[in-house]
């Protein structure tokens, strides 16, 4: 593998919001580049080792984008929060898109983001060459939501990164028991940076608004139209075996409903993980690799 040109740029939304893109990889690479979107409170920094890895492939690189939404990482906070919506990401995903002169993508979609991508495909169907749905589908499990608005805006402010790999550990030990100190470390060092002498979050606090209306006794209703958009996609769909977001039941329901009428889905589970898997292990990043080369050969036939 070589080392790949990483680049970060800005684009400016149609409300005049600067949106961070982080750019792998040179423009000039031949096939669909790949861009990925992350999940809720979640940063491009979650796909630096999948990004690297792909862009500096020696035998097939590519241009790998990855975008900050509104209010995170590198991106413009929104001074209206209830602009936080999956509408307003999914026009800033078009913007972006639209302004790197990309015209067909394989999409890396990681929870939010693969909501975000099931969106896309509702409204610009011929822009998604292939899709990969990290650990979300139609159907979320208002467990794990319960627990997601337990934490989004509420963690709280370490006095250095150690100390917020402990809180990250303590909260999510149980769905990541193999991730070693170093892990929590490094995972930390993407949930908090340093602003003024201290640590803050990554991400907009306000972002818990979205969150507001969750209720366990009245769960989201189920996406089937947006995922019934993907049919004539090539869909993998990676699960953490201990998530509780993206339920066993319903990754065999995607799989029954693709395998009725629309095209064969790659299913790839990861031991250990819940939500969302890493996607930084070297088995998971060659099985994506692997995927996304049959989205190529797809796209040029």
């Amino acid at each position: 593998m070589t080392k790949a040109m990483v680049a970060d740029h800005y684009v400016t939304a149609q409300d005049g919001l600067r949106l961070h893109v982080r750019e792998y990889g040179a423009r000039t690479a031949p096939a669909p580049p790949v861009v990925c979107l992350p999940g809720l409170a979640r940063t491009t920094a979650d796909f630096d080792p999948l990004a690297a890895a792909l862009a500096g492939d020696a035998d097939r690189p590519r241009r790998v984008l990855a975008l900050d939404y509104r209010g995170r990482g590198l991106s413009d906070y929104d001074p209206d929060p209830d602009r936080y919506s999956i509408a307003i990401e999914l026009e800033d995903v078009v913007t972006v898109l639209t302004a790197c002169a990309v015209a067909s993508v394989v999409l890396v979609g990681t929870s939010r983001g693969g909501l975000i991508a099931m969106a896309l495909a509702a409204v610009r169907p011929t822009a998604i060459a292939g899709v990969i749905l990290n650990d979300i589908g139609p159907v979320i499990e208002p467990q794990g939501l319960m627990r997601i608005k337990g934490y989004v805006g509420k963690l709280a402010q370490p006095r250095s990164f150690a100390e917020g790999a402990d809180i990250l550990h303590r909260l999510f030990g149980a769905q990541f028991p193999r991730l070693s100190d170093a892990d929590w470390l490094a995972s930390a060092q993407r949930s908090w940076r340093e602003q003024d002498g201290r640590l803050v979050v990554t991400y907009d606090p306000r972002l818990a608004r979205v969150l507001a209306t969750v209720d366990p006794e009245h769960p989201l209703p189920p996406l089937w139209p947006q995922f019934d958009a993907l049919a004539e996609v090539p869909m993998m769909v990676i699960r953490g075996a201990n998530s509780d977001i993206l339920s066993a039941a319903t990754l065999a329901a995607m799989r029954a409903r693709r395998g009725e009428t629309m095209r064969e889905t790659t299913v790839m589970e990861i031991p250990d993980q819940g939500h969302a898997p890493l996607l930084a292990e070297p088995e998971t990043i060659a099985r994506i690799a692997a995927f996304i080369a049959e989205c190529d050969r797809h796209h040029a036939g």
